[in-house]
This record gives structure tokens, sequence and C-alpha cells, in this order.
């Protein structure tokens, strides 16, 4: 295909959207290279990261730009692209996220704490927060871990498993604020010997571990953030590892990032370049795969609080990229800056949401701490 012809075909998508190119507006893209348009209708949306992350492309908003993509739905343009049917035929023949890859998904939290804690609330926690009532990050993080404590009703002296525990900052807030007992599991060496030392003195137990090999039974079972590394093969799994280490009389959690569809593969350019082996959990899913065993108490949905936290994440990496671009290169920032930003239109568009949702045994009385 020739350049004229590529470059046309993209535009006509584009003005789908609203998006002009070399245009005037924040959400326009401006091209640096006339070989991008030919990259991005044989390679989609692995090249359209790619393509930013080599310099090919800018846009002054592209958080914005993402929005307004995924409102057009132009991923449609890229349907039946050979490497797209090879990802979703490969994610159905293998389960990539079996036991023995589980591990993979650390690399993305062992790039560094000093990116993180640059990036991050005082807390340091990598999911989203809750901005109702909130002033700044810091705050609306506060809220969060409250809102979830709330949420499980806990209370002193309960013991809690956290499947995936990041730093340890559920874990530490949970302990200091209401005197539980936390045993945490994470595949990040990173996040295990900065949260050993953040947690010390308190009755914490982080442990480099992945979710399918806990063990013990529990008064509360929680994850903040790991259904999105679980994989629809292994969601039933979570949930079977949930019902074997609860109580009877227990209460179960999940806050995760979900999609309005099922799918079975995740974003190329994401799984790549950011989480490997992600994938986005849909309703039906999530229902398929607790079915029989638990009682859906809440579901409460603030995606938009997503696009804030991600926006302030990105404002906070770019502060501090002076003291960090020596560690990691442009490259890395181009990279992590579209990461940031593609994620916050991603949440914009309601392409995707952030789900928070409460769990119990058949049988059991409904608690009483639903405050959503």
């Amino acid at each position: 295909m020739k350049v004229v012809q590529a470059r046309q075909i993209v535009r006509e998508a584009l003005r789908e959207a609203d998006i002009e190119i070399d245009g005037g507006r924040p959400f326009d893209i401006h091209v640096r290279n006339e070989a991008l348009y030919r990259r991005l209708i044989g390679g989609g949306t692995l090249a359209l990261g790619e393509s930013y992350m080599d310099g090919w492309w800018d846009c002054e908003a592209l958080d914005e730009f993402v929005n307004r993509v995924l409102r057009a739905d132009l991923e449609s343009y890229v349907r039946g692209n050979v490497k797209l049917l090879w990802n979703a035929a490969k994610s159905r023949l293998f389960n990539l996220q079996k036991s023995s890859r589980a591990y993979r998904v650390g690399e993305h939290y062992d790039v560094g704490n000093k990116l993180y804690q640059a990036m991050l609330d005082q807390r340091m926690l990598y999911t989203c927060g809750y901005w109702k009532d909130a002033a700044d990050l810091d705050g609306a993080q506060e809220k969060k871990l409250d809102l979830v404590c709330k949420k499980i009703g806990l209370s002193q002296g309960m013991s809690v498993l956290e499947l995936g525990c990041g730093w340890g900052s559920f874990a530490k807030y949970a302990a200091e604020k209401y005197g539980a007992r936390v045993t945490g599991v994470t595949v990040s060496k990173e996040q295990v010997e900065l949260g050993r030392e953040l947690c010390r003195g308190l009755p914490v137990d982080l442990r480099l571990e992945d979710y399918r090999e806990v063990s013990g039974k529990y008064d509360r079972v929680i994850s903040i953030g790991v259904m999105e590394h679980v994989g629809y093969k292994n969601y039933r799994t979570y949930m079977e590892t949930v019902d074997r280490t609860l109580k009877d009389d227990g209460i179960a959690f999940i806050h995760t990032i979900g999609s309005n569809k099922s799918l079975t593969t995740a974003n190329a350019w994401t799984e790549r370049y950011i989480f490997p082996n992600g994938m986005l959990p849909s309703i039906a899913q999530i229902g398929k795969a607790m079915e029989g065993l638990f009682v859906m108490e809440d579901w409460h949905n603030f995606g938009p609080d997503y696009d804030k936290t991600l926006m302030t994440w990105h404002e906070n990496f770019v502060r501090a990229w002076p003291k960090l671009k020596d560690d990691y290169g442009e490259r890395f920032y181009r990279m992590w800056r579209f990461y940031l930003l593609s994620c916050a239109g991603a949440f914009r568009s309601r392409a995707i949401q952030l789900w928070q949702i409460v769990m119990t045994r058949p049988g059991t009385e409904q608690p009483c701490c639903r405050v959503s």
C-alpha cells in the first residue's frame, strides 16, 4: 500500500473521532514520520503505542486523544489483522497466567521503587483512589483504604489474607487503624523488600508467593488490583482459592479494573510493555467464576475516579522525571507517559471500569457493612 493511500485511510478513521492529522487542537496528532500510516494499518494498537515510543507522532493531550478514539470505536478498523488474530488464538490455546508464568507479572513492579515512590501517594498505593470528598491523591487513597475496611466490616484482631499485597499499603493501614493481622502475597521481589521495611513492627506478614499457593483460614480475604493479572482461564481458580482460605462466616472482597465485554485477550501494547499476561475481567466472567461459591453482596463502580488518579500519577511522574531520567531514558519516558495517559483516556471514555465487589458464602447473614 502506498503512503498516500495509507494516510487517507488513517485520516478518515481519525475523523470519525473528530481528530485531525497535524491539526491545531490539543487532541489532534502531529506526525513526525510518514511511515506511521502503513505501520498503524498493519499493527493496530501495538503499532500505535510502539510508534509513539519511537517518536513517530506526538499529541499534546494524549489522554483526550485516546478517549475520542475509544468512544468512536476505531478499533473496528483493525479487526481481522493477522497479528491480532494470532494473539486471540494464543490466549485460547494456552493459559498465559498459569503458575509457572506467575512471576512475569512482577516484572512491571520491579522496574524500581524509586519510580513508584516519586509517582504514587505517600502510602504507595498503585490502584485507584476514591476521590469523594478528597482534596488530593493522599486523601483519595486514604479514603479508598478506609472504604475497603468498612466494606469488609474489619475490626480489632481479625485475620486478613490479601492476594496481591503490593508494598503492603493496605496491610499497614489495616494493622495500624483497625488492629487487624494481615498476611499478604505478591510476585514482586521489590514490593516484598520495601513492604516488609514499611510494615516493620506491625502484625503484618508479606510473602513472595503466587496467590494459588496460599494456605490457612482467614476472617477476610481480599484483593486490590490482582484480578487484572489472573486471566480468564483462572478466574474460577481464583474464586476457589478464596473459598479455600475464607472462614465459614467470612467476607471476601475484590477491587479490580473491569471490561464492558468478556474478552480473552489483552491490549497488545499493554501486554507487551506494561503488564505481561494482563487481562481485564467482565461482569459475566466474574459472575460465572463465583457461581455456587459466593453471594454477591455489593458491586460498586467508581471508574471515573481512576481517570483522576492516573492524571495525578502522570503529573507526579513528569515532575519527578529530571531526577529519574538518568536511570530510565527517553524511550521509557514516552512509554510510561503513553501508559498513564492512554489508561486515563480509557476510563474517561467509559470503555473500562473500576469495581469493588463484596461477597459472602451462601446461607450466611447479610453483612451490615454495605457503605457504597
